[in-house]
């Protein structure tokens, strides 16, 4: 292994607020193909010549259907509401995101954090758990499935792109989202319901709060130092 110890666990960290889907997009692809070109640099090398980053990005999107790899088209009920769909290069099925929804990119190479792929999600998974956990709402995980639900309502779908260890794309927590837009699709292919924060609180998330809690935890259970 030739990473250097110096450079485990950091991550840099971006906001990028409110951003439309596609130029954040474009922006996950040039931060992942930077790091890809540099591992392969350094693999060539067979020592670092440069350090390897990883980046940790929060976004809220406007209104947009996005479908995975292996989605289909069929899990498209409706799109009364002139919402664009975009075909992307993670895995999964269709899913929806808009405000309201805290949307998080990891752009790790997991080989930094001594992860392979299913420890990778299922740590997502966790974290996701403990963070709405401080909300008093218990989250749980389904055997064979991704993401994580309060009972049968999933809360948090979750799909990931991975190319020599390196991942982009991420999951999408429902804080306080017009729920209303899951209708016109089969979340994530599944026939089941969604709920939200705010739903299950009965009351409006502080989403600056939840970002909050989410860095803190995932900095617990990566074991990571944003920069």
């Amino acid at each position: 292994m030739y990473y250097s110890p110096l450079n485990l666990y950091k991550v840099f960290f971006e906001d990028l607020n409110k951003k439309d889907f596609k130029s954040t997009w474009v922006y996950q692809n040039k931060i992942f193909y930077i790091i890809i070109n540099i591992k392969i640099y350094n693999r060539f090398f067979k020592q670092i010549i440069k350090i390897v980053p990883n980046y940790l990005l929060f976004v809220e999107h406007n209104n947009v259907y996005t479908l995975g790899k292996i989605g289909s088209y069929q899990n498209l009920l409706l799109n009364n509401k002139n919402i664009i769909i975009y075909k992307i290069d993670r895995g999964g099925d269709i899913t929806y995101h808009g405000p309201g929804q805290l949307v998080c990119y990891p752009i790790f190479d997991i080989i930094n954090l001594s992860l392979d792929i299913n420890k990778y999600l299922r740590l997502i998974e966790e974290v996701i758990i403990q963070l709405i956990y401080n909300y008093c709402v218990k989250g749980y995980r389904i055997y064979h499935e991704t993401g994580v639900w309060v009972y049968t309502r999933k809360i948090c779908a979750i799909g990931i792109k991975v190319s020599r260890f390196v991942t982009m794309h991420g999951f999408a927590l429902n804080v306080n989202t017009d729920l209303s837009y899951f209708k016109n699709i089969i979340p994530c292919g599944i026939k089941k319901s969604v709920t939200s924060l705010n739903v299950e609180k009965i009351n409006h998330i502080d989403i600056l709060e939840v970002k909050l809690i989410f860095k803190n935890k995932i900095n617990f259970l990566f074991k990571i130092k944003f920069l």
